[in-house]
This record gives structure tokens, sequence and C-alpha cells, in this order.
């Protein structure tokens, strides 16, 4: 290497100039890669929220585009899953929210509006609960991605005679309300009921 011409300065501005271009790059890549998580996140949650079904207790909001009067905002879902409106009642439960939407616009167009757009979305969801060898067994909040890990965190924690390997879960929408076993890493989805049980070792 030619010391006298790097301390004369002759290639100094050229390697400013390659370590400002890496050092762009760099954060370009970080940036895109960041991006691409936020989005693979975001699309994961909106296709889950596409295929949920709604249950009784659920938070949600309809809105009409343009029409206040006919949307309903922070509506908790009564046991009857029925949602009044001035062309009659809906019947939410066990449905989608496109379903969801789709019946909304259909009661609207015609005698009421000659094309409503109808939005619905999830403002809460029913909360699930934990029993058992648990320090505060109860209703707890859902949030999507919840696992039986993280239910039993925030449920307190399981209790010293608790056994991780028998855990079962009741789902609200299985209708004959059976007990399935389930692992600590199972999923939880919102009304089920979890049960750690007793260990007797």
């Amino acid at each position: 290497m030619d010391l006298s011409a790097v301390t004369d300065g002759t290639r100094m501005p050229s390697l400013r100039r390659w370590l400002q271009f890496f050092l762009f790059g760099l954060m370009v890549w970080v940036s895109a890669s960041h991006a691409t998580d936020l989005s693979g996140n975001t699309a994961s949650a909106e296709s889950e929220n596409k295929g949920y079904r709604l249950g009784a207790g659920d938070v949600i909001n309809i809105s009409v585009y343009g029409e206040d009067d006919l949307s309903r905002h922070n509506y908790r879902l009564p046991d009857s899953g029925l949602i009044t409106f001035p062309f009659g009642e809906v019947r939410a439960l066990g449905v989608s929210l496109v379903e969801l939407e789709n019946k909304v616009a259909d009661g609207l167009r015609g005698g009421y509006l000659i094309n409503p757009r109808v939005s619905v979305s999830i403002e809460a969801y029913r909360p699930f609960f934990v029993n058992g060898q648990v320090n505060s067994a109860g209703a707890y909040p859902y949030q999507p991605g919840m696992s039986v890990r993280k239910a039993v965190a925030l449920a307190g924690g399981l209790k010293e005679r608790a056994s991780e390997g028998k855990i079962f879960v009741m789902r609200d929408t299985d209708s004959e309300h059976k007990q399935t076993k389930i692992s600590m890493d199972g999923p939880v989805f919102p009304g089920d009921t979890i049960t750690v049980e007793e260990s007797f070792f």
C-alpha cells in the first residue's frame, strides 16, 4: 500500500464516499426489513380479523358512510347477538366481519340508501377465562396471538401444585362444550375457558 498517497489526502475523498454509500445502503436495508416485518404483522392481524367469528360480549363498530344515525359505535353484542336497525334486526353471532357488513348493507339497500357503504371493525374482543391451579383465576381481555402460556401469565402464573401436562380448553365456538387437552403453547381464542388441573406427583 502506498502510504504517501493516503497521507497526502489523494485517496481520502474516495474512501469517505465509499463509506457514505455503504452506510446509506445499510440504513436502507434495515428500514426495508423493518417495514416488511411490520407489514407482515399487519397482514396477519387483518387476516385473523377477516376470519374471526363474532360472539356475545364482543364490542364492535359499524360505520355506515355518511350516515351517523345508522352507525353503531362501541356496540357490545348481547347474548341474543341481535343488532337493531330501522329496517329490522340483524343477527351477528357466529358471523364474520365481512358477512355482517354485507347483512347490514343488504338491509339498508333500496329502502334507505341506494349504495350503502358499510364497514365493521372490532373495538374489543370478548374475554377468555382461566380456572383451576392459577394464582388469579378469572376473566381476562383477549388479544390477538394469545397462547395458553400468555393466558396463564395474565392469571398470575401457575400454583405450586399445577400440572403443565393437564391443561384443558373449552372452546366458546364448540356447541358440545367439550374439554380438550392443550399445551402451554396452544392458541387461545375469545370466549375460551382454560382449566389447569392439579398434579398429584
